[in-house]
């Protein structure tokens, strides 16, 4: 049977799927989708799960939350160094820890192509799961949840990183229409509507947490589009939707023991809202070298050694007496690990990730570890900030110290509106560090120019707020697309 298949190689928009399983996190790849082939084998509910199954596969992948991403978000910031050795540079790692990228550096074109990967796949999702009526049309339901947000997932990160972007929201045909769509970045406001109008439908259609077992634990949730909703609320300064959408998240409480969130026993736990599904292990899927190319590296290490916490994230928890946090997010030499490992003085890097690290990682590719990125904290901590902006700092406080007192911390002394913004900001960094969350605070706060001035790093201001859009999508949309500013 011949098969239609449509490519634009910059966002690499194909027609594909994953095989048909009852574990959404199953990424056997089968031949791609012709359309023929929709009202036949895939007219059924495992037909239908796998459009869906497809998507969640996409985040596994190296240029979406592996090494690039890891660049991207986390070593460009103050919170990490390249680490690894001096003459390693990662492809690109140093300059991105340097700030002296530039619109040809790989990882911003990793990131960029991989997460509208995963968005062709929510969109083929989205136009094909209609169709398929042998399918249970509650399962149909959920599952196109699923997809808008992962799409509005996806979108969120790519508006935070480059800014103006492309609104792909459609499978699309060789015309001159879908070229325009595809290739005409739109305004960051009509990508957030976008990302809201995706989210609310999702909350419509998702069950609760509550809901989900066995194989699919794990997968998108009304709270997780709810507390999705609040964060994008947050960059975009609605403080009261950041507080309405942050009391809507219910059923979750903080993990008493800091530490336990980030081992493999504390994946989806009751403080998880949402987290890339890595389970990793023989014939398993992991997050590809996730763990590995953060792991210690030297002799007696298991990793590359690369986005090793900063001294002044050190500094940071230090002076804030931060112990409980500080030593479940930063691996020391010398020193022993939660499963018994030891990390001799002989690795070569004085600090290492240890949110990323993976107690079960024997040399494989793909480990078993999760990426944490919605949090019940930090649905605390976003209540607490739109609530001071709102002027209702004294009940800000409230929420701040609920995540202060499971650090083991004293409440805040913070009393005006000014000295509570501080406060929250703190928290937010000694909470989230290395959860790919800090560049993209710094930016939005306006804290980037003094935290990189204070880390022997330039921010210029003006240009470094947005990543440079790839100089590959720019040559291929001829004319349709600009360059950001300063690169």
């Amino acid at each position: 049977m011949k098969k239609t298949i449509i490519l634009l190689s910059i966002l690499s928009l194909t027609i594909a799927n994953q095989s048909c399983s009852n574990d959404y996190l199953d990424t056997k790849p089968t031949e791609q989708i012709a359309l023929e082939d929709l009202l036949g084998e895939y007219n059924n509910n495992e037909g239908a799960e796998s459009f869906v199954t497809a998507i969640y596969s996409k985040y596994l992948d190296w240029n979406t939350s592996s090494f690039a991403w890891i660049g991207v978000s986390s070593i460009t910031s103050d919170d990490a160094d390249k680490g690894s050795s001096p003459g390693d540079t990662g492809s690109d790692k140093d300059v991105l820890d340097a700030l002296t990228f530039s619109s040809t550096t790989p990882s911003f074109q990793d990131v960029w192509e991989g997460h509208y990967q995963a968005i062709n796949r929510a969109n083929q999702a989205l136009k094909y799961i209609p169709l398929l009526d042998q399918a249970d049309s509650s399962l149909r339901e959920r599952l196109m949840g699923e997809a808008k947000f992962l799409r509005a997932f996806s979108y969120f990160i790519l508006v935070r990183s480059y800014g103006d972007i492309p609104l792909v929201n459609r499978v699309f045909d060789n015309t001159e229409e879908d070229r325009t769509m595809v290739f005409t970045r739109r305004a960051k406001s009509d990508i957030y509507a976008f990302i809201e109008s995706d989210l609310q439908a999702a909350i419509a259609a998702l069950p609760d947490k509550s809901a989900y077992t066995g194989n699919n634990i794990g997968r998108a949730s009304k709270g997780a589009a709810y507390a999705l909703l609040a964060k994008v609320s947050l960059y975009e300064k609605k403080w009261q939707q950041v507080v309405n959408n942050c009391d809507m998240v219910v059923g979750y409480s903080l993990t008493p023991n800091f530490q336990d969130i980030y081992k493999v026993s504390g994946e989806n736990n009751a403080e998880s809202i949402f987290e890339i599904q890595g389970r990793g292990g023989p014939s398993q899927p992991g997050i590809q070298q996730y763990s590995q190319v953060q792991g210690a590296r030297g002799a007696g290490g298991w990793g590359w050694g690369f986005n090793t916490p900063s001294q002044s994230l050190v500094n940071a928890f230090d002076a804030e007496g931060d112990t409980e946090r500080k030593n479940a997010t930063i691996i020391s030499k010398p020193s022993t690990l939660y499963d018994g490992r030891v990390v001799p003085a002989t690795v070569e890097n004085d600090y290492y990730n240890y949110k990323a690290y993976s107690s079960a990682f024997t040399g494989d590719d793909d480990s078993d570890a999760n990426i944490r990125y919605l949090r019940y904290s930090e649905v605390l901590l976003m209540k607490a900030e739109a609530l001071n902006e709102l002027g209702q700092t004294s009940n800000a406080a409230i929420y701040l110290n609920q995540v202060r007192d499971r650090a083991g911390l004293a409440n805040t002394t913070a009393s005006t509106q000014s000295d509570m913004r501080t406060a929250i900001y703190k928290e937010r960094r000694l909470e989230l560090a290395m959860e790919h969350d800090r560049w993209f605070d710094i930016v939005r706060t306006g804290q980037a120019s003094a935290a990189m001035t204070a880390n022997g790093k330039t921010f210029k201001v003006g240009t470094h707020e947005v990543f440079p859009i790839p100089n590959k999508f720019i040559l291929e949309a001829k004319g349709l697309a600009s360059q950001n500013l300063g690169y």
